[in-house]
């Protein structure tokens, strides 16, 4: 360390060139960053020690990476300094060479705003960037510290796959073989079911994954994730090794200790009181049936659906009756809340509690329901109670209308003031899904006639021996032996005990999903894998953008990533992706339809 360095000796370092401050004609000081601008020291020029490197100081921009020399002398520390300054120590200024030159259009402030397109700037001058990428590999270096003794292997496994339909689109890499391409593995999933038939018992890697999604904050085309699988365990023993695994990162980065912290719920537990299947538990607000308490006129006022399924939830503010108004008006008539308005299930009626009109403002549910409303139901004064009707079906997917309401006019009064930011972390296990959803015409799914998709993946096993029989006769009333990592309405990650069987799994592809022969023979690597006596097991895989930025306390995964996509999945620094041209056309045998 400089400060620890002897007086007047000589000091050659290379850096970037700080602000600089000319006192005089014959005075300059400048502020000189190492490298990796974890510290700063102070360099005096002047021309009675050397008028070249005088003359060059004041002609070189900031952020110029320079190599200086100098004799190192002592200084009185200034009354404040940043804390990063070496502020006992200075270099008189004997050299300074520019190792490189700084475009005279580019302009570098403390204030300055670089677009993503200057990416690379965004990161040289944006500490609170720079440290993100330094945590991210903190918590991945301590990640492999807690798992390698645990008689873990790392485990590379290959980029290019092939197209399997596993669930979401893929990305095609063509190649020169015409008609032949590879895929982009969604994820390593099938080479890590295949490595627990080769005989390794623990295996883990740090995954790239790619797939051709809608974008969101959360979510990028390509992303990064800690693959884990266990041979000859079940689900059980995946979560504590994950448990383990989580309270060690939160104990050493964050200080905090996460024992006794994960809450198990199921998936019909979390849907029916919450709305999601990634819950925010740090904020009660639970959702409740109450269609047995309405009158049917103010049923239909709510919705035309016959006999539907009516629920609510309160949401205490910290507002008054007429400042709630404006909230709730507000926030219907934003871009945010229009979607709740189209509801085809019908638009949320909106109560509010107030103490100055009749019945304390809950006269339109009527007399009778007014005068018996669960307390549990019954918010305080100036704040809001929701109701929403929808059809009275089991649940199917990520959320319900509701769901989606509870969290978006929760993160409203949070802006505006009306509620406080929730604190900390709450844990919880997601188990207990179904194994298969209705398709839809957003997900891909497995491709197959029977109306179904594997709610996760197609490799995923029936929870009981009772769910394997159902299997025959009531496939969408199977329960999966899958589970999800959720952190403060974050899905951190989804694993499943995985099906071993070879005769279970293409009884799935064929009689269940009805996928076709071609799409079948796709997996015929698998299938011939899991009849040569692969043993039992299970995984997960964690999201770890999402860990990393959940842990950091960031909004998006773009925080914490170097070079992320943007909202349209381009990469806006290189610009990528680019049209291709005639000749690349012509090598892979490739043509583009009108």
């Amino acid at each position: 360390m400089l400060s620890k360095q002897k007086l007047d000796s000589d000091i050659e370092l290379v850096g970037y060139l700080g602000t600089r401050r000319d006192v005089s004609r014959v005075l300059s000081f400048a502020q000189f960053r190492d490298p990796q601008q974890k510290f700063s020291i102070q360099l005096v020029s002047s021309p009675t020690t050397s008028v070249e490197a005088h003359l060059r100081l004041r002609n070189l921009k900031e952020w110029t990476p320079v190599c200086v020399k100098g004799k190192l002398k002592t200084r009185k520390p200034p009354s404040s300094a940043d804390p990063k300054l070496i502020d006992d120590r200075e270099i008189m200024l004997e050299s300074i060479a520019p190792l490189n030159d700084l475009s005279a259009d580019i302009i570098i402030k403390e204030d300055t705003v670089f677009p993503p397109e200057q990416r690379h700037l965004q990161i040289r001058t944006k500490e609170d960037l720079r440290n993100s990428l330094v945590l991210r590999h903190r918590i991945t270096k301590l990640a492999r510290q807690k798992l390698l003794p645990l008689q873990y292997i790392e485990v590379e496994t290959p980029i290019l796959f092939k197209s399997t339909p596993e669930g979401a689109r893929e990305f095609l890499v063509p190649t020169r073989n015409k008609g032949l391409a590879y895929a982009l593995p969604q994820s390593p999933q099938q080479y890590k079911q295949i490595l627990m038939a080769s005989g390794i018992a623990k295996y883990f890697q740090f995954a790239k994954c790619f797939r051709d999604e809608d974008l969101r904050a959360d979510r990028q085309p390509e992303f990064t994730q800690l693959d884990i699988e266990l041979a000859f365990a079940e689900e059980n023993e995946v979560m504590r090794e994950i448990e383990g695994l989580l309270a060690f990162l939160w104990e050493k980065v964050l200080d905090i200790n996460l024992k006794g912290a994960f809450r198990r719920m199921t998936y019909q537990e979390a849907m029916s009181s919450y709305g999601s299947d990634k819950p925010d538990l740090r904020w009660k607000a639970e959702i409740q049936p109450v269609t047995e308490l309405l009158p049917p006129e103010f049923i239909s006022m709510i919705t035309s659906l016959p006999s539907p399924l009516v629920e609510a939830f309160k949401l205490d503010l910290d507002f008054s009756a007429e400042e709630t108004r404006k909230f709730v008006s507000s926030f219907l008539d934003s871009p945010e809340g229009k979607p709740f308005l189209e509801n085809p299930e019908g638009q949320p009626a909106v109560i509010i509690a107030d103490t100055s009109k009749p019945l304390n403002g809950f006269g339109a549910l009527g007399p009778m329901a007014a005068m018996t409303w669960p307390e549990s139901l019954t918010p305080r004064n100036g704040s809001l109670l929701m109701l929403q009707a929808r059809k009275n079906e089991p649940f199917s997917g990520g959320s319900t209308a509701l769901g989606n309401l509870r969290l978006a006019l929760h993160k409203a009064a949070v802006a505006q003031g009306g509620r406080a930011p929730p604190q900390g972390f709450r844990f919880c296990w997601i188990t207990d899904f179904p194994l298969f959803s209705p398709t839809n015409d957003t997900d891909p799914g497995q491709g197959g006639s029977a109306g179904l998709s594997s709610t996760h993946h197609p490799f995923t096993a029936p929870k009981t021996p009772e769910d394997v029989e159902l299997l025959l006769t009531a496939p969408e009333k199977v329960i999966a032996a899958h589970y999800d990592i959720v952190v403060n309405g974050v899905e951190l990650g989804g694993g499943s005990r995985r099906i071993h069987n070879a005769d279970i799994q293409e009884f799935i592809f064929r009689d269940v999903l009805k996928m076709s022969s071609e799409r079948i023979e796709d997996f015929r690597h698998l299938l011939d894998v899991l009849r040569s006596g692969c043993p039992p097991h299970a995984g997960i895989a964690l999201g770890w953008d999402r860990l990393v930025t959940v842990m950091l306390g960031k909004d998006s995964v773009r925080d914490v990533i170097a070079f992320p996509k943007s909202g349209r999945g381009e990469d806006m620094l290189v610009k990528s992706p680019n049209r291709l041209i005639k000749d690349q056309l012509d090598t892979y045998h490739l043509q583009l339809k009108e």
